[in-house]
């Protein structure tokens, strides 16, 4: 069912139109890389505030980091899916991308699961110590989905 998913995803009108004109791939790769340097410079702004300082004063830098992260993703969402359309059979059987999809999924439930148990500590001035495992993960698993979407080209 998934060769079936990738083969449907390359054949259709946005693999085509990714695949045939070069100012749509150059310009959803280039979107692509600017969303990552807004997700892992944003979260690793906050992650870094949260070990370094023990999350004190975390909510300064969250206010402007966290929507930063945010756009990136509205970013890289999007711009990701073209990019896969183009030559989904190679990419998305690619084993740096499952490593990819499961780090991507890793911080996005460890920043549900950070924000659930220490959104309302993120007004007051300082993080329970348990933060700082929380910001580990998460500064450690998009690391590891930057990585592994560069090492797509290379495998």
């Amino acid at each position: 069912m998934y060769p079936d998913l990738l083969a449907a995803l390359e054949s259709s009108g946005l693999g085509h139109a990714g695949r045939h004109s070069a100012w749509l791939y150059t310009i959803a790769n280039l979107l692509h890389v600017l969303g990552a340097a807004f997700v892992v410079g944003g979260i690793a702004v906050f992650d870094l505030k949260v070990l370094a300082e023990h999350g004190k004063n975390a909510h300064q830098v969250g206010r402007y980091a966290i929507p930063l992260a945010a756009t990136g993703l509205a970013i890289q969402i999007p711009t990701g899916f073209l990019l896969l359309a183009v030559e989904a059979r190679a990419l998305g059987t690619n084993p740096a991308f499952y490593v990819k999809l499961a780090f991507l999924a890793l911080g996005l439930v460890n920043v549900a699961l950070f924000h659930a148990r220490f959104g309302s500590s993120l007004r007051s001035d300082t993080l329970p110590a348990e933060a700082r495992l929380y910001a580990l993960v998460s500064l450690l698993a998009w690391i590891v989905v930057l990585l592994a979407g560069r090492m797509i080209a290379y495998l």
